[in-house]
């Protein structure tokens, strides 16, 4: 059966690139409404679905775009309630991003721990794709959905740095394995892009408590790498949020190889324009 919360939760901190405080309570939803999000900041905010379709913008994040009003950054949040099984809920945000919290899911995922998840009178409804659908940009890199009976996550990324490399992930998503293996991975980038994005007057709440800042072959952050190829992992973090806006559970494999936000709502637009492409199913 479909299910939402039984109670608001509360979660806060910094947005990435406002460097300001955002405020986020996920409220319970009716019965095959998803999941939406609303700017509770602004006077008119306006409902803006979850789906791929709303999608504005790719560039570093997914940001869902309604009649000029923003909500950007949402994959960790998206990820976490496809962990949990939360199939409908209003996120109220008071910024026009969500909050980075440490760069990873793992605050989301420990909040949602907190709180009852409640069973609704619909069945849930999963999208089974029923042929390979692939997006490939013009340097190689791409995502591939295929036929499966389960959500299954094949990745792959390659960077020239050793302290990267070559990592690979391969997994069936279930609560158990994104909770304790994908949920803490933490986004990473080059100390080069940071000092750019600062110049030009982005990521003003970004820092070391947030992300994990390669400078070469060295780690910025006290520690290192949280857990091993975190870096591969984060990028199945990122993809599984894409996903959960094409609005459904999936019954399919993707196969992804160093593609991003830009490649995952491509290949939602490409599944989506053929009706032969999938099917929706109750189980």
């Amino acid at each position: 059966m479909q299910q939402t919360l039984k109670n608001e939760l509360k979660i806060s901190g910094i947005g990435l690139h406002s460097g300001c405080q955002s405020n986020l309570v996920i409220t319970p939803a009716d019965e095959n409404s998803g999941i939406s999000f609303v700017r509770s900041d602004l006077e008119n905010g306006i409902e803006i679905p979850a789906l791929f379709s709303f999608v504005a913008d790719t560039r570093n994040c997914t940001c869902l775009g309604k009649n000029g009003q923003i909500v950007s950054t949402i994959e960790h949040i998206m990820a976490s309630l496809y962990a949990f099984g939360i199939d409908n809920a209003l996120i109220k945000v008071d910024n026009p991003e969500v909050p980075i919290l440490d760069g990873s899911a793992k605050v989301f995922c420990d909040s949602l721990k907190s709180v009852e998840i409640v069973k609704q009178s619909s069945k849930r409804k999963y999208l089974r794709v029923k042929k390979d659908i692939m997006f490939k940009d013009d340097k190689g890199n791409f995502v591939c959905l295929k036929p499966a009976d389960e959500f299954k996550v094949k990745f792959e990324i390659d960077f020239p740095s050793k302290i990267v490399g070559h990592q690979e992930f391969s997994g069936v998503i279930t609560k158990e394995l994104f909770v304790n293996n994908i949920a803490p991975a933490r986004t990473f980038c080059e100390k080069y892009q940071v000092d750019y994005l600062k110049s030009i007057g982005l990521i003003k709440g970004g820092s070391l408590e947030n992300a994990v800042v390669l400078d070469g072959e060295t780690i910025l952050n006290d520690g290192g790498f949280r857990m091993k190829n975190e870096c591969v992992i984060h990028k199945v973090l990122d993809l599984v949020g894409d996903m959960y806006t094409s609005g459904y559970r999936l019954l399919a494999e993707s196969v992804g190889f160093r593609s991003g936000h830009y490649h995952n709502n491509e290949v939602l637009k490409k599944l989506f324009s053929d009706k032969d492409n999938f099917e929706i199913v109750e189980e």
